[in-house]
């Protein structure tokens, strides 16, 4: 393989950052930064459920995700102005969702629903993975809020998750992507795994050929090893 656009070996990731209470008003808040790749992520604090939960004795944790118009080369209409959001809005939208709900006792919420918001600020490949990672620091923060208003009897935090994006590119499995790579990739995937190692979802196509069980089994093996280290700074990020 030749060298990598960013010159990164295979397994190294962007530099990534994580910056808590950003946002004045929200209950949690995280800007997240893969390389170039920023988002803005809120959490926020409803006294209700969906109704379809309502006498359940359960909460909700769901999310937003928007594109800024100039996060990307040139501007993109709001979605807002076209009606309803796209179907891929609307499929990492749920992706960031059911990665929160994967890690969070939902019944110690008690018929309140948390909303993450998560805005890309600036793209450069990754969004969704930055997204979950900043995500998980920013609901660890409302969570906190509201122990400490003794709304919740206890954390119903059950741990971390994080998500990070592999591919082939020129035959070899890549950790982290940028939009260089991801654009040319062979196949792009993308792992969401919690701080234990379970698998909470992949997400894996081939741009071209079909890949190989022992690719997908390379790209699992530097997921790991780039989730491990996601997990380590979101400790470093609350601590």
């Amino acid at each position: 393989m030749s060298a990598r656009p960013s010159n990164r070996a295979p397994d190294e990731m962007r530099r990534v950052s994580l910056e808590r209470g950003v946002a004045r008003y929200a209950e949690g808040s995280c800007l997240v930064k893969f390389g170039e790749t920023h988002v803005l992520v809120t959490a926020s604090v409803e006294e209700r459920a969906p109704g379809w939960l309502r006498g359940s004795g359960k909460g909700w944790v769901t999310a937003e995700y928007s594109m800024l118009p100039r996060a990307t080369h040139e501007r993109t209409r709001r979605e807002v102005n076209s009606g309803k959001p796209s179907g891929r809005t609307q499929e990492i939208q749920r992706l960031i969702g059911r990665s929160l709900r994967s890690i969070v006792d939902l019944r110690a919420l008690n018929e309140r629903q948390i909303t993450v918001d998560c805005d890309v600020l600036q793209a450069d490949g990754g969004t969704r993975t930055a997204s979950i990672t900043g995500a998980w620091v920013a609901l660890h923060d409302c969570l906190t809020w509201m122990l400490t208003r003794q709304m919740i009897p206890a954390n119903p935090l059950r741990g971390h998750v994080a998500a990070i994006s592999c591919g082939i590119v020129g035959g070899t499995p890549v950790l982290d992507l940028d939009y260089a790579e991801d654009s040319t990739a062979q196949t792009d995937a993308n792992f969401v795994m919690t701080g234990t190692g379970g698998i909470v979802e992949v997400q894996g196509t081939a741009e071209g050929a079909p890949f190989s069980e022992d690719e997908l089994l390379g790209m699992m093996a530097l997921a790991k090893k780039g989730i491990a280290d996601l997990v380590d700074l979101q400790k470093l990020a609350i601590a």
